[in-house]
């Protein structure tokens, strides 16, 4: 069982990348349900999940586009069909057939195209593909939402009479209208409609010779509207036919509505199908907007990601059209730990970042932006102390807290688990730290337990160069300008450059020179050492890129004579 830890997933800013998916959803419920993305359990749910965003992902870039999804919700109309002697209004039954000639268009397409789709399509199959609610539906409401004549032979009678009456109506009034007139009893306006109904303006010196209800009159009190007694007798009929006509109205509705009470799961599987594929399609926007792939899965413990981004880091530089810089390293049985050193804003905590985020994001079913001969694996947990996280509630300092993690580390870690720990062994004494940092580190290397930590301490390099299963790694600096080329490099430890940027930055040098008294000779050794190596290695980088560039520009010219000879 696959447990990763939301502190886990708080340290590696996963909630950031929910919420970009979540904007890329096109419902609000989607929207709602993928803020709520977990990493799966199961190794097979996951594998699933994972084939169901990269199809849809293929589907961008085929003629076989995926239908439209778009819904809106039923969620009150589930509720009101769970209550008995409920009815649907006609707008929540246009909904439901919306939503079932959407979902039917999407199950019909995913089978008839199963070849692009298997798994989309598999995941669909248990949906039942049914016209009935349709047409029930379509029998009773014509295309502008209102219930058609023939609903109901009942119905159908009483809009008959209504239109009648309506007639008689008309012909009253107009009768009223036209004797009035000739009296001279009307204003000028003749006519008016009060409480959707037509009434005479009469003045107000003839009011009493008109016959009829008085409605009202004008602001000025010279017209009063008074409906005539002929028709009096003609509204009243039109207000019981009017009512037993919405009796009848809701009568069918109910009718209707007790016809679908049966179809109340199916509803409900209706509307959950298209959560989730909202989401998937989410995801594989998401995707698709970073180039992101689905990496061959590992059943051994193997992962090397090759030109692997941080995902936000890639958005944000995209946006801002800056560049991002790729890192490329692996994990194995043979090399399960790595340990990264380097000066401060190299890149160290950026790449640790890079590979737990990818990590969580795999395992909750999202492709992720690496090269695509990248390998991934899966853990069992993934655990990491990244950040200050002093706690003035707790009234935990960083030492203090970081302690209680590395004790839950001591419980949780083995050869399944992935850990991740920035500035290793740091808030404490350095050397007393270091030698609790290193003793930590020898119990999670001799449980088997993958992971990458950043440090700045000298025993921890040592110990990685001694022991056979952990390997160093740095940050590459340009040892002139002494600035990050945020790249990482396995193989060797990094040197801080303490001194160095100390000296770049302004500080006198007869300072720095009194500050490396006040150290042991053996660490100054060890430091520039380390230091004169990663110069070396800067240098031997640059030759090797120029002896590419000088290869490519040869086999080029190699080319154009080839084309001349011919």
């Amino acid at each position: 069982m696959i447990h990763i830890h939301e502190k886990t997933l708080q340290d590696l800013e996963f909630q950031t990348v929910l919420q970009q998916i979540s904007e890329l959803c096109i419902t609000p419920l989607g929207n709602a349900a993928a803020l709520k993305i977990t990493p799966y359990k199961t190794r097979e749910d996951l594998e699933f999940a994972l084939q169901l965003t990269n199809e849809y992902v293929s589907s961008f870039y085929n003629d076989n586009r995926i239908p439209n999804h778009g819904f809106d919700t039923i969620s009150k109309e589930i509720q009101l069909l769970n209550i008995e002697n409920t009815f649907l209004e006609v707008h929540g039954l246009k909904k439901i057939v919306a939503m079932s000639l959407t979902v039917n268009t999407i199950v019909i397409f995913l089978k008839k195209f199963e070849e692009y789709y298997p798994t989309l399509n598999e995941f669909a199959s248990h949906i039942e593909v049914t016209k009935v609610l349709i047409e029930k539906v379509d029998a009773i409401v014509d295309r502008f939402g209102d219930i058609k004549d023939n609903a109901s032979n009942t119905l159908f009678d009483l809009r008959q009479s209504i239109n009648k009456v309506k007639g008689k109506i008309n012909q009253s009034f107009a009768s009223a209208l036209n004797t009035y007139h000739n009296l001279e009893y009307l204003d000028d306006i003749r006519e008016s409609v009060v409480d959707n109904r037509r009434v005479l303006a009469v003045k107000a010196m003839y009011r009493r010779k008109v016959k009829g209800a008085i409605m009202g009159g004008s602001k000025t009190g010279s017209i009063v509207y008074i409906e005539p007694e002929t028709t009096l007798q003609y509204t009243r009929e039109l207000n019981n036919l009017e009512y037993e006509e919405k009796e009848e109205v809701v009568r069918i509705l109910k009718e209707v509505t007790d016809f679908m009470r049966p179809f109340l799961p199916l509803l409900k599987d209706y509307q959950s199908f298209l959560i989730d594929i909202d989401v998937i399609s989410a995801k594989a926007k998401y995707g698709k907007s970073m180039n992101a792939i689905l990496p061959e899965i590992t059943d051994d413990k193997t992962m090397y990601l090759r030109d692997a981004y941080h995902p936000l880091l890639y958005l944000n530089n995209l946006e801002k059209k800056e560049k991002t810089f790729p890192q490329t390293l692996s994990l194995k049985k043979d090399s399960r730990i790595i340990v990264i050193s380097g000066p401060n804003a190299g890149g160290k905590s950026i790449t640790l970042k890079t590979v737990g985020l990818l990590q969580v994001m795999l395992q909750s079913g999202m492709l992720i932006p690496v090269h695509e001969r990248s390998k991934a694996c899966l853990f069992d947990r993934i655990l990491s102390d990244i950040g200050d996280n002093q706690s003035i509630e707790n009234h935990l300092s960083t030492y203090s807290y970081r302690l209680k993690q590395m004790n839950y580390f001591l419980r949780k870690c083995n050869k399944n688990t992935l850990f991740l720990i920035d500035e290793f062994g740091t808030g404490s004494d350095p050397e007393l730290g270091g030698a609790l940092a290193e003793t930590f580190l020898e119990e999670f290397y001799h449980r088997e337990a993958f992971g990458i930590i950043t440090t700045h301490y000298s025993n921890l390099k040592i110990l990685a160069t001694e022991l056979p299963h952990m390997i160093n790694a740095n940050m590459l600096f340009n040892e002139r300008t002494l600035e990050p080329m945020f790249k990482l490099v396995v193989g060797q430890a990094g040197s801080s450059f303490t001194f160095e940027v100390a000296q770049k930055n302004g500080i006198p040098y007869s300072l720095i020179n009194r500050a490396k008294k006040k150290i042991e000779r053996s660490k100054v050794r060890f430091d520039a050492t380390i230091a004169k190596l990663q110069k070396e290695r800067s240098r031997l980088e640059k030759t090797g890129q120029s002896l590419k560039q000088n290869e490519k520009k040869k086999s080029e010219e190699a080319d154009k004579l080839e084309e001349i000879k011919r």
